[in-house]
């Protein structure tokens, strides 16, 4: 009996042992299918899967734009591949916040898309497996930007982090539009009802914009005319070019570059002669006051309702609309009290490397690159770009042209409305031969050669991908100076004080590591120019 026991125990062991060996087999191999992608799909060819799949996409939208899904290029995109994305559209004044909380958290889309993905981002989340290399899946299955990154290496440069690996893809759009993001309209309807000149000096501008806060240039028997106004600390719509006039241009960095050495504005004597001369303007109501707190609608509104004299903005029809645009024109650089004529150069490029990344959520992430390529093919990028065929361009042989819009059609908002902008990559040749460049980029490009290039600074702080520990101690230093600055900048704007502050203002930004944050930023822009 005990014998029969001991066998029977011995067999129970055995079919437990089994039992686990098997489990163990299928988890094993339950582990290493989820490593694959989930849905089977064609290797070449559209669409890109039989069965449709749907993958969670993130991503900042315009104030304009609806749900993308609702975007005829999106729904194009879906028909060709047989892809379903599920959008995520974030008003882009709340964007960053989420998507920071997001990473942090792990609660992932399947793609980050128009990430706008800091180097911070990419080195910390590529480092700790949030956002997965590219690199094999651009080779296996992208061939629309691995022949990007042979027309361009240096693309392929810019988004190769530190450790070899491809976290992102890039966007590109050899415009040559951005180093002035900046462009100040002055309302010549109102100048010549008043007899005034064009301004050519910083003090001829100042009575100018007297004359449109006394004079009643509207018409409408109030005092209600905004002589200037602004978006602080806004990407575009920045008064920080109006600092040039004092020899020293600002932006939203506070960081320029002259002759190889980064300097840091917001310290400099120059800086502090402008916050106080600026001042005055205010004080005087020479300044539209909510310039400091207004958002994009606020700032148009007012546009459009006939009460800016002059104002800062991308384009001048954009804010006052197509009734008053041609009321406009834009004001040329001005000379200031010590005889200076200069146009900061913005920090900007024509490209951007945080564009799109995929997250280790994602369980195709081979179906997802071959979506994505199919936006870095030359005329697909245009449509993503500004708008589809046939609301935005027409086919003529092998080149999309502009088609002809209403005139009451504002370009800026329509693009807003029926592209989603994100990944993609038009080259300057592309222009030449493939794409025809809209007519308010055209203009733009002659304002800046006729108007801006004569006086616009040589150097500006290029696109420096940097160390792993250098990233992470600019970002604990960077964060607490700018929000410093920036406050201390509105504060002294609007209520003065600059003066008598100064001194232990500049002291505060030393302690807070100020001098360091110069050294990493200055060692950066040596070795770029080293391998250059």
């Amino acid at each position: 009996m005990i014998a029969k026991r001991k066998s029977w125990s011995l067999v129970l062991f055995s079919v437990l042992i089994g039992s686990l060996l098997l489990l163990s087999a299928c988890q094993s191999e339950a582990g290493s299918e989820e490593k694959k992608d989930a849905a089977e799909f064609n290797e070449e060819g559209l669409p890109i899967v039989e069965d449709k799949v749907t993958l969670e996409f993130v991503s900042p939208k315009a104030p304009l734009a609806p749900n993308y899904n609702e975007m005829e290029i999106i729904q194009t995109l879906e028909d060709m591949t047989n892809v379903h994305i599920e959008w995520n559209n974030i008003p882009e004044d709340g964007y960053e916040e989420k998507k920071n909380l997001m990473l942090a958290s792990g609660d992932l889309p399947d793609a980050f898309y128009g990430a706008n993905l800091t180097d911070l981002d990419i080195v910390k989340y590529g480092k700790n497996g949030t956002l997965i290399p590219l690199e094999d899946l651009i080779e296996e299955h992208a061939p629309n930007i691995q022949k990007l990154f042979e027309r361009r290496p240096e693309l392929k440069s810019m988004v190769t982090a530190p450790d070899g690996h491809i976290y992102t893809l890039p966007r590109a759009e050899e415009a040559g539009l951005g180093a002035v993001p900046n462009f100040t309209s002055i309302n010549k309807a109102w100048l010549d009802q008043l007899g005034l000149d064009m301004p050519t000096t910083l003090e001829e501008y100042k009575e100018v914009l007297v004359a449109f806060k006394e004079q009643d240039p509207n018409g409408n028997g109030e005092q209600d005319e905004l002589p200037i106004s602004f978006m602080y600390n806004f990407w575009t719509g920045n008064f920080g070019d109006m600092f040039a006039a004092f020899g020293i241009p600002d932006n939203t960095e506070h960081r320029i570059v002259r002759d190889g050495e980064v300097i840091f504005t917001a310290v400099q004597p120059e800086f502090k002669e402008a916050v106080d001369y600026y001042h005055g303007w205010v004080e005087e109501g020479l300044i539209d006051k909510e310039s400091f707190t207004q958002d994009v609608s606020q700032y148009f509104a007012k546009g459009k309702g006939e009460r800016y004299g002059s104002y800062i903005w991308w384009e001048t029809a954009e804010v006052v609309g197509p009734e008053l645009r041609d009321d406009y024109v834009l004001l040329p650089p001005l000379e200031g009290p010590n005889g200076d004529v200069l146009v900061g150069r913005a920090n900007n490029s024509d490209y951007g490397r945080g564009a799109f990344a995929i997250t280790s959520e994602n369980k195709n992430p081979a179906i997802t690159m071959r979506w994505v390529d199919q936006l870095y093919d030359t005329k697909m990028s245009a449509q993503v770009n500004w708008g589809p065929i046939g609301t935005i361009f027409e086919e003529e042989g092998d080149k999309l042209v502009l088609k002809e819009q209403p005139d009451d059609v504002i370009m800026g908002e329509l693009r807003q409305k029926v592209a989603p902008n994100g990944p993609i990559a038009i080259l300057k040749e592309d222009f030449e031969n493939t794409v025809e460049m809209e007519p308010r980029a055209k203009q733009r490009l002659e304002d800046l050669n006729e108007i801006y290039a004569p006086h616009l600074a040589e150097e500006n702080y290029p696109m420096i991908f940097f160390t792993p520990e250098e990233l992470d101690e600019l970002n604990r230093l960077e964060v607490d100076i700018k929000e410093f600055v920036n406050q201390k900048k509105a504060t002294w704007l609007m209520k003065g004080g600059v003066n008598e502050e100064w001194d232990q203002y500049v002291d505060q930004l030393n302690a807070m590591g100020l001098e360091r944050m110069m050294e990493i930023y200055q060692d950066g822009l040596d070795r770029f120019n080293e391998n250059q």
